[in-house]
Order: structure tokens, then sequence, then C-alpha cells
């Protein structure tokens, strides 16, 4: 098992581990510190604002009843699934896309644990533009979004990659 884990992927875990501890971490200060739909003002542009997301992206189907929650939920476990399934197959040297992927796997457990624990996924970082309020976020979602760049990003490229791979 430790050879398979030292020649794939699976060795980028230490870095899924760093976000989960950083996101939850992140999470729990806030809700010790703030009360709900509280806001700490940071910049004249960002505060720290306690906020609760029963849907996902963009609070999408936040007000759907409940049932979301399990539908998001499995949604989580099978990509993670897949994303495990993939840095087991994938060599320890494709670095990039191994830390694409640990990023994604980290902001997918940190919001499922949210989401199993409470009901509801904890989100306080909070931009207001003027002109733009931003949804309001949390660290897996920074983790999900920058790993899904990175996958992006390769996949233009290096589009011939794929072409290899299924020849």
């Amino acid at each position: 098992m430790t050879e398979i884990i030292e020649k794939s992927g699976l060795r980028w875990l230490w870095l899924t581990a760093i976000m989960l501890i950083l996101d939850q971490a992140t999470k729990y200060w806030t809700v010790q510190v703030l009360n709900l739909h509280e806001s700490y003002e940071v910049l004249s542009y960002f505060n720290f604002t306690y906020a609760r997301n029963y849907g996902a992206a963009f609070s999408f189907l936040g007000d759907a009843g409940g049932w979301q929650k399990y539908l998001f939920t499995a949604i989580a476990f099978a990509v993670s699934a897949f994303l495990l399934y993939s840095l087991k197959k994938n060599s320890v040297n494709k670095r990039w896309e191994n830390i694409a992927f640990t990023l994604v796997l980290s902001g997918a457990i940190g919001n499922v644990m949210d989401r199993l624990m409470f009901g509801y996924v904890v989100d306080f970082l909070d931009f207001d533009l003027g002109f733009y309020r931003w949804p309001t976020f949390n660290v897996a979602d920074i983790a999900i979004f920058i790993g899904a760049a990175m996958i992006i990003l390769d996949s233009l490229i290096h589009p011939e990659k794929d072409n290899k791979e299924e020849k």
C-alpha cells in the first residue's frame, strides 16, 4: 500500500489535509466569534461576515426546502471518489494535475462536512466592491475554484494530452 501512495498522486493528499484543516479552522473561528449575519470590517471592501449557505455555489437551490442537502452531499461524495481514483492512477510526478485534484478534493470534503454536521455550509469571506457584492464564500470554495481553474488551464495548454491517452 505504501508503494502505491509513494508512486501515485495519492502522495499529494497532504495538501488536501492542510487545506481541510485551514477550512475547518476558519469556519470554527467564524462561528465562535461572529453571530449569524454579523460583519467585521477588515478593509472598506472586505468583511468577515457569518453566513449560512443551504445551497451550492452562489446559494443555488438554497431555498429548495432541504432536499438539496442530500443532492449536494451525494455529488461531493461522487466527485471525491473520482478524484481519489484519479490520484491513485496518476504518477506522483504529475504535480500540476495532482495539486489541482487535491485542492478540489479538500474543498468538496470541507463543504460536505459542514452539510453533514449542520445542514448548511459556513461562509464568511465577504467582498463588496460598491458596484458589485460577491456572494459570501469560504476557504473550501477558494480551493475548489483554484483546483478547477488549474484543471481547465491544463486542458487548454496541453489539449494533446487527452488525445494521446485515448489512443
